[in-house]
């Protein structure tokens, strides 16, 4: 018998309609994983030390995150980690006082590590680059949400260790029976306990959660990208003059060989300075800089679309369009109905 049942979800619960592909919900032995383009061409040396355990530790310490972390634990009464995709080797162990005790008792014994690894394996793969929901062998719902940094997945918000429908006393049962067969020794009337305090969120609710998370996965990338320019920055009075250049006038046409003449470089040395130090070509640059602006005017519901477009430095509608649902991965009205759903 396997150790693990990671099952697709069903279509309905309680009369709820739910989407599982809304969700990313994926069959253990049958997991289809959204691969991301190799980005080689982006791939830098401070970019692969960014990306790094002790970065994303760095991020999860940060008052921004904590912020949220304590916001989010107090609204949902669920717990939250932000893990690193090296996390997918270890079993996560929520560190707060809502992590589920169930999960927590089973994951003291070895097999059950084992089953539980399994799990977080299909969550915290590097290769996953959109949201995951998984149910385990108990029933119990997990949740991980990518965290990217210029594209790549550097780390994943999880939460959950949840049930979506009532446990009952015959689940449990079977679930007691497959542990014994495990070789499990635990006092299972304390099991059982645990098992049925699990908390129990409606699936609508548990999906408003998890939209939640991935807005805040979007902020959060922000916050990374610019913690990486800073570092990236530090030694560089060039780049940031550059910078500083693009910020007075990102609204105007910028060509490079202007920027160049200002800084009294030739064009291409800047371009092959630019491209070292932040991983980015001095264009995506620039266009990462203006759909930022853009995606702060959005919040304005006052300002057409094409205004925005012009306003931030395009020349014309279809090319800010096609950048920004590059960059965004919606079109910048759909990005705006994201907004509005969160008012």
């Amino acid at each position: 018998m396997k150790k693990l049942e990671a099952v697709i979800l069903p279509a309905k619960f309680d009369n709820v309609r739910v989407q599982p592909d809304r969700f990313g919900i994926r069959d253990e032995s049958t997991v289809t994983r959204v691969m991301q383009g190799n980005g080689n061409d982006r791939q830098s040396v401070a970019m692969k030390n960014n990306q790094s355990p002790d970065f994303v530790k760095r991020l999860s310490r940060s008052r921004f995150y904590q912020d949220y972390e304590q916001a989010f634990a107090k609204t949902t009464k669920l717990p939250l980690e932000l893990s690193s995709i090296d996390m997918g080797r270890e079993v996560l162990r929520f560190q707060s006082k809502y992590a589920n005790p169930f999960c927590a008792i089973l994951a003291r014994t070895s097999k059950i590590c084992d089953a539980c690894l399994k799990v977080q394996r299909k969550l915290a793969s590097a290769n996953i680059s959109d949201t995951q929901t998984v149910r385990c062998f108990a029933g119990l719902t997990v949740t991980s949400v990518p965290v990217k940094l210029e594209e790549r997945v550097i780390a994943f918000l999880q939460t959950g260790q949840v049930f979506l429908r009532t446990p009952n006393a015959k689940r449990f049962q079977k679930i007691a029976s497959q542990l014994i067969r495990w070789g499990m020794k635990a006092n299972l009337v304390r099991l059982k306990v645990a098992y049925f305090h699990s908390r129990v969120v409606s699936p609508g609710l548990y999906r408003a959660t998890v939209r939640l998370l991935e807005f805040f996965a979007e902020h959060l990338a922000l916050i990374a990208n610019q913690v990486v320019l800073q570092q990236r920055n530090q030694d560089s009075p060039m780049i940031k003059r550059a910078k500083d250049y693009v910020a007075g006038h990102q609204s105007d046409p910028i060509k490079l060989k202007q920027v160049a003449r200002a800084l009294n470089v030739s064009t291409f040395h800047f371009c092959r300075r630019f491209k070292q130090t932040t991983g980015l070509t001095f264009v995506e640059y620039l266009s990462r800089v203006r759909i930022e602006k853009a995606k702060v005017l959005l919040h304005n519901n006052n300002l057409r679309v094409s205004e925005i477009a012009y306003e931030v430095g395009f020349q014309t509608i279809a090319h800010f369009n096609r950048v920004f649902r590059k960059l965004v991965g919606h079109s910048p009205t759909e990005f705006r109905s994201t907004l509005a759903e969160v008012r």
